[in-house]
């Protein structure tokens, strides 16, 4: 025991934690394509979702087969998954895609090898999407977010992607270390679910809401992105580019909408001049 300069005791224990895992996972198509450090499990989905959101492929059918493979270390533990494109799919030849074949769990852009290789333009157009959601919906978000993240919940090490429903049903949750990997891991599931596009639905990721998000969620075909953080400069940019909804500061019963607030039912116009950026404040 021992006693700070503030008052009280402090007690000291030594036993085991449980950890959040991560590993590399190689993503080869015609050989190494990528490496990005995530949490093992759902790996299928996260590559062929890496695929999707890098504009490699665009559907289901672009996809031959894809199986995660043995790599070259003892003891193996199954950390490459080997994606081999349908019959007249462009292979990924150091275009758009092109990469120095490292991702940090943190950054989902590491690697780009220019700066045009950032944006990918999306097949889907979100900005027609006609759905409509309640405040009060949003509002229970993070909450129903967080009552499945069974892995945070004994590691509080892991961030989390859900697709929801305008209603608020929960359709498809991954947890990763990497937050770009955690959504990948959706999109991936929904493209082998063959669901692309996947319009008149919400993601909600339990951090910040930065470009790279903004630009998975486009390249879904998803019209609404919800963080209970903040967004970027770039993606609110992006937001209102693409015709994408974009909800920050999703916390208790209030959240900002910085673009898109027509999806959100009973808001204000935001009535902003220029060059202030569009921000609506709410309660659910």
């Amino acid at each position: 025991m021992a006693s700070p300069a503030g008052g009280g005791v402090v007690q000291a224990r030594i036993g085991p934690d449980t950890l959040a895992a991560e590993e590399p996972l190689e993503i080869r198509v015609g050989g190494p394509l990528a490496v990005t450090m995530r949490t093992p499990g759902d790996d299928l989905d996260l590559a062929i979702g890496f695929l999707l959101t890098e504009g490699i492929i665009q559907r289901t059918s672009d996809v031959l087969t894809a199986k995660l493979c043995a790599g070259d270390e003892e003891p193996n533990s199954y950390n490459v998954v080997d994606v081999k494109l349908a019959p007249g799919v462009p292979m990924p030849d150091g275009g758009p895609a092109a990469r120095n074949f490292y991702t940090t769990s943190s950054c989902g852009v590491c690697g780009k090898a220019s700066i045009e290789a950032v944006r990918t333009r999306s097949a889907f157009d979100v900005s027609g999407d006609l759905v409509s959601v309640a405040p009060g919906v949003l509002a229970a978000l993070p909450d129903a977010l967080r009552r499945r993240q069974r892995a945070f919940e004994t590691t509080g090490g892991l961030h989390a992607a859900g697709l929801f429903t305008p209603d608020g049903e929960l359709v498809c949750l991954r947890e990763d270390v990497g937050r770009h990997n955690a959504v990948d891991k959706v999109i991936g599931w929904a493209v082998r679910q063959e669901r692309l596009p996947l319009a008149g639905h919400i993601l909600m990721v339990s951090g910040r809401a930065s470009f790279e998000l903004c630009q998975k969620a486009w390249m879904a075909g998803i019209p609404m992105l919800a963080a209970v953080s903040a967004p970027s400069t770039l993606a609110v940019d992006l937001a209102a580019e693409a015709g994408l909804t974009l909800v920050g500061f999703l916390r208790g019963q209030t959240f900002n909408v910085y673009a898109g607030t027509h999806r959100v039912q009973d808001l204000p116009s935001p009535g902003l001049p220029s060059p202030a950026r569009p921000s609506v404040a709410a309660r659910g």
